[in-house]
């Protein structure tokens, strides 16, 4: 009986944790949906942004403008921005970015060249202090929903470190979302601007959806609308004074594009993880439910030829 008790325990207790993790899956399903409104939501500004950036670009030789944010200097230290989570139960996410950032500080340290970091996410900061690695800023306790304010104060911190100097270049690492089971993290450098990224290019929007009581992500290639300027537009400025205004916007919009796609990626993770947390519930609490059966059998068994035994003694 004892024996009974602790199967039939244990199943609560599995069917508890179930509940839980489900519970956790749909939360992060509702998530990814704000996730990808707030990604449809910022898209006007960007690509108005992009307008006027390729409408300056076409009127100026951007090789010929002595701009800080463009300015390419001898690479003698490097500022890697590692964006994690804050939270675990999602998987391998944090592993594989954290992971991608020391290898690549492993090969800036073979060329010679030193780094810093500028870690975003408890997990990152947790992992890289106990290490006592190099870091020169921390962020955490960010809105799992990254917003452009937040974007902008990590921005703020890269250009002071590439401004003053302390860094020569700042490469982001940051997992790119892929779909609900597969992100990837890649590498990507922010500072100094590269002239060639400032042309309008196509993007894609991701839409979660339900098909079959299942979820499901559909990628949507978006056109861009980005177009010249009016050749004839005169600008109050000067037009490398509108452009120094404006590559900091640019570089916190990227930041903040990062910020989401890694947002996504985590959500995504949550889900694929808590999901399958769900499903292996519901096979252990099958294998014990026949366990628990076989053993109640099993003493219902052992009590009938008792009893049986018991009657033979007595005639």
């Amino acid at each position: 009986m004892a024996n009974l008790k602790s199967i039939r325990d244990r199943i609560q207790s599995v069917k508890n944790t179930k509940k839980i993790t489900e519970a956790m899956r749909l939360v992060a399903a509702a998530r990814v949906r704000r996730a990808q409104e707030q990604v449809i939501a910022t898209r006007p500004f960007a690509d108005r942004l992009a307008q006027v950036l390729f409408s300056l670009q076409t009127r100026l030789r951007f090789e010929d403008v002595n701009l800080p944010l463009l300015k390419k200097r001898e690479v003698k230290t490097v500022g890697l921005l590692v964006i994690s989570g804050d939270r675990g139960l999602c998987g391998g996410y944090n592993s594989n970015v954290i992971r991608r950032a020391e290898n690549r500080a492993k090969e800036l340290q073979s060329e010679g060249v030193n780094y810093t970091y500028v870690l975003v996410g408890r997990k990152a900061t947790q992992y890289f202090q106990r290490r006592n690695q190099p870091i020169d800023a921390t962020y955490s306790g960010l809105e799992q929903i990254p917003t452009a304010a937040e974007a902008t104060n990590i921005a703020d911190e890269l250009l002071s470190l590439f401004l003053a100097e302390k860094v020569d270049r700042i490469e982001l690492v940051y997992t790119k979302f892929v779909s609900l089971v597969s992100s990837r993290p890649v590498i990507q450098t922010l500072l100094p601007l590269d002239t060639q990224g400032l042309e309008a290019a196509d993007d894609e929007v991701f839409r979660l959806t339900t098909r079959g009581g299942q979820f499901q992500v559909e990628r949507e290639k978006v056109a861009s609308t980005v177009t010249a300027l009016p050749s004839d537009m005169i600008f109050e400025q000067d037009p490398v004074q509108i452009l120094d205004s404006l590559l900091p916007l640019y570089l916190s919009n990227q930041l903040l594009r990062a910020l989401q796609e890694s947002a996504a990626s985590e959500l995504a993770a949550r889900m694929t993880a808590m999901s399958n947390a769900s499903e292996n519930a519901g096979e252990l609490i099958k294998s014990l439910s026949l366990s628990y059966n076989k053993a109640r059998q099993a003493a219902i068994t052992q009590e009938l030829l008792e009893v049986v035994g018991g009657a033979e003694a007595l005639t």
